[in-house]
C-alpha cells in the first residue's frame, strides 16, 4: 500500500446546464517520500484531483486514503501550496509561516522557533519581519512553502506553485524545492502544465488524459538528481510525455 492510495476515483460537477465528469476511475499509489508530478491537457482534472487529496473536494465514487486512513476533509498532515501565494498581507513573514501553528494553540515562542527553521530552509532569514508587499513573487512563494512545511505535513500538495513566475525564477525555485525535498523527504504530489518542470523534478510522472481525466501512463524517471535539461535522455522523455498529452487532448 502506498502512502497515498487512490482507488476508482470519479468526480463530476453537476450544474443546471448539465453534468461534467472531471475524473473517471483514477487509480494511483504514491509511495512514501516520493516526488510525483501530475501532467495532462488543460481541464483534465489535475487540480481537482489534488483538491480531493487535500480534502477540499469530495469524490462522487472511489476512495482516497493516506497511510490506510480514508480522507474525509482537510488535515494539517496534508499541506497545500497554491499557485496564488495566498499570504496574509497584514502579517509579516514569520507570522505568515507560523499561522497554522498558531491555529493549533502553540505558544508564540515555540511557533516562531519552528517558523524560523523553515524560513532559513527557504533562504529568507533576512526577511523574517518583512511583509508580503515587500517581497518578490519568488520570495512570496517561498514563504508559502515554508508555511506549509511548518505544520510538518506527511504529504505536500503543490498546485502549479511556480506557474506565475518568470523562467529564471522558476528554474531557481525548482532547484530550491529539490533541496528542501532532500532535507525533509516529504511525499510531494506536484501539479504542473510544464513538461520540462515535471521531467526535471519528478521520480514518476503521471500523465492524465483529456476530460474526463483518466491515467494514460505513469513514467518512471530513472536518473538521480541533479538532472541535465540539455541531455539527449532528458529531451527524449520530454518528447514522449508531450506526445502522450497531445494524444490525450479532448476531442472538440
Amino acid at each position: 500500500m502506498g502512502r497515498v492510495s487512490i482507488r476508482g476515483l470519479t468526480k463530476a460537477f453537476v450544474k443546471e446546464e448539465g453534468t461534467t465528469v472531471a475524473l473517471k476511475n483514477v487509480n494511483l499509489e504514491v509511495r512514501d517520500k516520493e516526488f510525483v508530478c501530475l501532467v495532462g491537457p488543460s481541464g483534465c482534472g489535475k487540480t481537482t484531483l489534488l483538491r480531493i487529496i487535500a480534502g477540499l473536494e469530495t469524490a462522487m465514487a472511489g476512495t482516497v486514503s493516506v497511510d490506510g486512513t480514508e480522507i474525509t476533509g482537510p488535515d494539517p498532515k496534508r499541506g497545500m501550496v497554491f499557485q496564488e501565494y495566498s499570504l496574509f498581507p497584514w502579517r509579516n513573514v514569520i507570522d505568515n509561516v507560523a499561522f497554522g501553528l498558531e491555529m493549533r494553540g502553540i505558544s508564540k515562542a515555540e511557533r516562531h522557533r519552528i517558523a524560523d527553521r523553515y524560513i532559513s530552509m527557504v533562504g529568507l532569514e533576512q526577511f523574517r519581519t518583512s511583509y508580503p508587499y515587500e517581497l518578490s513573487g519568488g520570495m512570496r512563494q517561498r514563504v508559502a512553502i515554508a508555511r506549509a512545511l511548518a505544520n510538518d505535513p506527511d504529504v505536500l500538495l503543490m498546485d502549479e506553485p511556480f506557474g506565475a513566475l518568470d523562467a529564471q525564477t522558476r528554474n531557481r525555485m525548482q532547484k530550491e524545492l529539490l533541496s528542501i525535498w532532500e532535507q525533509t523527504k516529504k511525499t510531494i504530489i506536484f501539479v504542473t502544465h510544464s513538461v520540462d518542470e515535471a521531467v526535471y523534478l519528478a521520480e514518476r510522472i503521471v500523465v492524465l488524459s483529456g476530460r474526463p481525466g483518466t491515467i494514460r501512463d505513469i513514467i518512471e524517471i530513472p536518473w538521480s538528481q541533479p538532472r541535465d535539461r540539455t541531455s539527449t535522455e532528458f529531451a527524449e522523455v520530454r518528447r514522449h510525455v508531450l506526445q502522450l498529452i497531445d494524444e490525450g487532448e479532448p476531442v472538440q
